[in-house]
């Protein structure tokens, strides 16, 4: 695994802007950076060129809905203060690196993305038979190599996209890596170390090319990481050095596997726009409120008077996102004896909802009454990620031979 332990404390994780965002967006997706932004180095993009690999043909909406988009993250407790968010097209190291990586990317690489082929059978309308969709899983390893990421919030079904950029980036650093004069440079660094140090990484690095021994490897790795006398060039150096590859110069990601969400929507389907059964973040309460009171039940309460069986009823399902232990009871026991009718059972979920969205409407209304504060917030998250994937871009132009002078 070519990773350095550094990057383990940076995460990226993005959105394509297709609309406004709904309940199953927030608790698949933004409840997790809320909580991720207060751990670790955090960057929120603003997918805006992966939505043209879908919509190519009516780009029309990408900028409102992605402003739209920023307000709603903001709405629901991503802090400007506690993490970067940012447009990538305003990021353009991001393409450039996709070039890049093209360029020695195996064409079978991407055409075995499961993804590649689902979506292509699930959205046969569309022209699907495009480099731009083909090529978008090594656009997404751009956007996490250009910053180093080392940790990648993703659903189990995301988790091939993440393994492709790990072998994206062992690619990369085995044909670039490999620098003229590597091996003394490396030696060289090692010395930078001191001598106990020097003797230490010496004796596990011989232990993990010899013996394949992990625990040496991990030692290793913690000795490199709490070097202070070196320089990243040289850390990098030496963690290739060790692991018996070349210098990392784009470090392997991991997958941050999230729990699937529990949101289902107003069918008991996964909530998708597609599907027309969504609560949007943004629905005013009547709304709201009318949407969950006209959702279907359980089909054998034909009656009132009629007993039921809350697993086969989609508002049980969301009960079990928003209700305590002891509503969950008193649904069950008055279901299932008719004890309460279905409007009954309704209420509590209509109170927690109408509940989360207006503290969420509340927070949002300061953005939408003013867009230039969004727009300030991303104009400084575009800066400073740019800052970032500049220092990236230098040393992949170097590592190719593109660092004219």
């Amino acid at each position: 695994m070519n990773s350095v332990p550094t990057q383990h404390q940076r995460v990226l994780s993005g959105m394509r802007p297709t609309g406004q965002l709904h309940l199953g967006h927030y608790h698949g997706v933004l409840k997790n950076w809320v909580e991720l932004q207060h751990t670790y180095d955090c960057l929120f993009f603003v997918a805006d060129w992966h939505a043209l690999t879908t919509h190519y043909e009516d780009p029309s909406v990408i900028e409102q809905s992605s402003w739209d988009m920023v307000v709603d993250w903001l709405a629901a407790g991503v802090s400007p203060g506690s993490a970067t968010l940012f447009m990538q097209s305003k990021v353009p190291e991001h393409a450039e690196l996709h070039l890049l990586l093209s360029m020695m990317t195996p064409l079978g690489w991407l055409e075995r993305v499961p993804s590649y082929k689902d979506q292509q059978e699930r959205l046969k309308s569309m022209d699907l038979g495009t480099y731009g969709f083909l090529g978008y899983p090594l656009l997404q390893s751009a956007d996490i190599l250009i910053y180093k990421a080392g940790l990648v919030p993703v659903g189990e079904d995301q988790v091939a996209h993440v393994e492709l950029t790990r072998e994206v980036a062992r690619r990369f650093n085995h044909l670039y890596g490999r620098e003229k004069g590597f091996e003394k440079k490396a030696e060289d660094g090692i010395n930078k170390m001191g001598k106990k140090n020097a003797k230490l990484y010496r004796k596990l690095r011989k232990s993990y090319q010899e013996q394949g021994d992990q625990e040496a490897l991990g030692v290793a790795r913690a000795l490199l990481e709490s070097q202070q006398n070196i320089s990243l060039g040289d850390k990098e150096r030496l963690f290739g050095y060790l692991e018996g590859s070349g210098r990392i110069i784009l470090p392997e990601p991991q997958s941050l596997l999230t729990k699937a969400s529990k949101m289902p929507g107003l069918d008991g389907q996964k909530m998708s726009k597609s599907y027309g059964n969504t609560i949007a973040l943004r629905d005013d309460p009547a709304v709201v409120e009318k949407k969950l009171r006209t959702m279907p039940t359980d089909p054998s309460r034909v009656r009132r008077t009629d007993p039921g069986e809350p697993e086969k009823c989609p508002v049980w399902q969301f009960h079990q996102v928003y209700s305590d232990e002891t509503t969950q009871a008193w649904v069950c026991e008055g279901c299932r004896t008719a004890a309460i009718g279905c409007i009954d059972c309704k209420q509590p979920v209509i109170d927690a909802v109408v509940k989360e969205l207006s503290e969420m409407q509340e927070r949002a209304k300061e953005y939408n009454e003013d867009p230039s504060l969004v727009r300030e917030i991303i104009a400084e998250g575009n800066e400073t990620a740019r800052d970032m994937a500049i220092v990236t871009i230098k040393e992949v132009r170097k590592a190719v031979g593109l660092s004219y002078r």
